[in-house]
């Protein structure tokens, strides 16, 4: 059942394929009331290939236009919508702290066209123009936009990764997976490096698959992992692995959990004792990753 809020598994079985995404068209446009960039949270829309796609922007208090800062892209599980995330991950507490900007996007029908599900809508598309738009509107640093998702979102985030290369200098991937029928092509992998920091639990029913997915991200790009020390939770493993582009990929493999954000306070999905807190680690590993050439 928590699954179907993803719908990756189901997507393996039941969709068999993927449609395929592109880059943004001439077509997208932003609309919404307050199109003025300001602090606070920001209910907006962008035109994109002839559909009206609404997000919701968080800028901090300390918010100046003037000053370029990083963007975190958040994407929600299936189905679900924007709100899902921002209510269930605490990126707002940590963009207050840190200064960034958070985009929530809504998926149409209440799912992103991922590696294995959900739709046909153009969302690579959609995400690129969308934070082209946050870079040129809203003064976001090209060179910090990240992308991170649970479960379908997560799926979402290895797709864009690959086929908006250049755009997203890392992603950060909970309970979700490189899989699919886009990824059996070994040349399905990013042009240009993209970092990755991933969640998997050892309880979810996608366990498998999602770990083959990471190892095959990781042979593809000739990563070598390593296993790191004390993670400051029992039965909580790490591993980090460089990869021969430069880019970097850490797995968090945590035993006792399901489908679910480790740390988040509140939601569905939310494992508040899992032990680590994945906001945290992944916004942590996110400073550490700016876009490399």
């Amino acid at each position: 059942m928590r699954r179907f809020l993803a719908v990756a598994a189901v997507g393996l079985m039941l969709f068999g394929t993927a449609c395929d995404g592109g880059a943004a068209t001439p077509e997208s446009s932003p609309s919404g009331a307050a199109a003025q960039p300001g602090p606070g949270n920001h209910q907006l829309t962008l035109t994109h290939g002839g559909q009206e796609r609404s997000y919701l922007l968080h800028a901090p208090p300390t918010y100046d236009r003037t000053k370029p800062s990083a963007l975190v892209v958040a994407l929600h599980p299936y189905p679900g919508k924007g709100t899902v995330m921002q209510e269930m991950v605490g990126l707002d507490a940590l963009a207050d702290r840190e200064n960034i900007l958070v985009a929530y996007p809504d998926g149409l029908s209440g799912g992103f066209n991922a590696l294995v599900c959900c739709g046909t809508a153009d969302d690579v598309g959609f995400l690129t123009a969308l934070t082209e738009h946050l870079v040129s509107s809203w003064g976001a640093d090209a060179d910090r936009v990240y992308l991170t998702g649970i479960s379908n979102g997560g799926d979402m985030s290895f797709r864009a990764a690959v086929e908006a290369a250049g755009v997203f200098a890392a992603i950060g991937v909970v309970s979700g997976g490189y899989s699919g029928q886009l990824t059996e092509s070994e040349q399905y992998v990013p042009k240009q490096p993209v970092s990755v920091i991933t969640f998997i639990g050892g309880q979810d029913r996608y366990f498998d698959i999602f770990r083959t997915g990471v190892q095959t991200w990781q042979r593809r790009l000739g990563c070598k992992p390593t296993p790191v020390g004390n993670t400051g939770a029992p039965g909580v493993t790490r591993t980090d692995a460089r990869c021969t582009d430069g880019s970097d990929v850490t797995v968090y493999t945590l035993p006792e959990m399901g489908h679910s954000w480790p740390g988040a306070a509140a939601g569905q999905l939310a494992a508040g004792d899992a032990g680590v807190k994945a906001t945290e680690l992944i916004w942590e590993f996110f400073s550490a990753h700016p876009r490399r050439s």
